[in-house]
């Protein structure tokens, strides 16, 4: 009989990844060779008990991540969240990566986009309280 049991390869990688933005040339090519190596592996490790698993999130409040991308200007860093309604935050990427390593062996998460609902977009933040249209 064969084994249930599996390995994972997790990377957390970033929407940067998938879309560039001014001023991210670095970031932006740092984390799409990450993605690229990721579905590489994926590809190279076929047939083996392994799941090769790609988390990528949007805007994340993380104090540190932006202090330190804009210098470590704070009011920069404060302007780059203010007005966005629930940012996500690092205990939301932890739950995901916590489902992904728990999901059953046979199941692969190749790749998790996550953003809050206020980013539609690596372009599109919407600022303010999330409210339905009225028509």
């Amino acid at each position: 009989a064969a084994s249930d049991s599996h390995a994972d390869l997790l990377f957390v990688t970033s929407t940067a990844a998938q879309v560039a933005y001014p001023g991210g040339g670095g970031y932006n090519a740092a984390k799409a060779a990450e993605s690229m190596l990721v579905s590489a592996l994926r590809l190279e490790l076929n047939g083996e008990p392994l799941r090769v698993v790609e988390i990528a999130p949007g805007m994340v409040y993380t104090e540190e991540f932006t202090l330190n991308r804009v210098g470590g200007d704070r009011e920069r860093a404060a302007a780059v969240y203010e007005g966005v309604q629930h940012p996500l935050t690092a205990e939301d990427v932890a739950d995901v990566i916590g489902y992904a390593l728990e999901a059953p062996g046979h199941v692969n998460l190749d790749l998790v986009t996550m953003r809050p609902v206020a980013q539609s977009a690596q372009h599109l933040l919407a600022r303010g309280p999330l409210r339905p249209r009225l028509p």
